[in-house]
């Protein structure tokens, strides 16, 4: 699967780069912070004048800052595997900076808003594209459920065995649980002569 494991001996859990991405303002840098053990790293600034007419801020005008280069958390699933998750920023103009992102990612969650669908599918076209497997995270935002799986699945043009999971980016334990469907999609792609790296 392609794993890096540590040279700390085979105890070393393996490690794993995950993405967070998805449109401007759809959840990236709450998730990431909201299931990192750590303090997670992050490149925020404040949206000023500057930006207006440049990034599209219709849909999220309670929206103060803003992800200029990349969120940093990391997450152990167990004792053999920990997650290095790096979330991007969600405007146009820094899409550029994807194309390093995701030199040795492995997977990627792209996190919806069903309010404005349209800002995600950059980001899935992006990942199948270059081939890289990913799982759909719809952020509830306040709670709001107000389509159906099949109505956003349809809506977003995704494949049937592109996971899709609805979730509350604040959440930890439902930020998890689509982090533990990613790396259950990466395991079942590989093949069955690669260790299990999940007991």
């Amino acid at each position: 699967m392609g794993y890096a494991n540590s040279d700390h001996g085979d105890d070393a859990p393996l490690a794993v780069k995950i993405l967070i991405a998805g449109g401007f303002g759809v959840g990236k840098t709450t998730m990431v912070g909201a299931v990192s053990e750590v303090a997670a790293l992050r490149t925020e600034e404040y949206l000023t004048h500057a930006s207006v007419g440049v990034d599209d801020l219709d849909g999220v005008g309670g929206k103060a800052t803003t992800t200029v280069a990349l969120d940093f958390g990391r997450i152990t699933i167990n004792r053999q595997l920990v997650l290095y998750l790096f979330g991007t920023p969600g405007q146009e103009r820094f899409w550029f900076m994807w194309n390093d992102l995701v030199n040795g990612a492995l997977g990627a969650v792209v996190l919806v808003d069903t309010r404005r669908l349209e800002v995600s599918f950059a980001s899935i076209d992006f990942f199948e594209s270059r081939g890289i497997p990913f799982v759909v995270g719809v952020n509830c935002f306040h709670g709001v459920r107000d389509r159906t799986h099949e109505e956003i699945r349809k809506a977003l043009d995704l494949d049937p065995q592109v996971p899709l999971l609805l979730c509350d980016a604040r959440d930890r334990r439902e930020g998890r649980d689509v982090l533990l469907a990613l790396i259950d999609l990466l395991m079942a792609a590989q093949s069955p002569s690669t260790p299990h790296p999940v007991s």
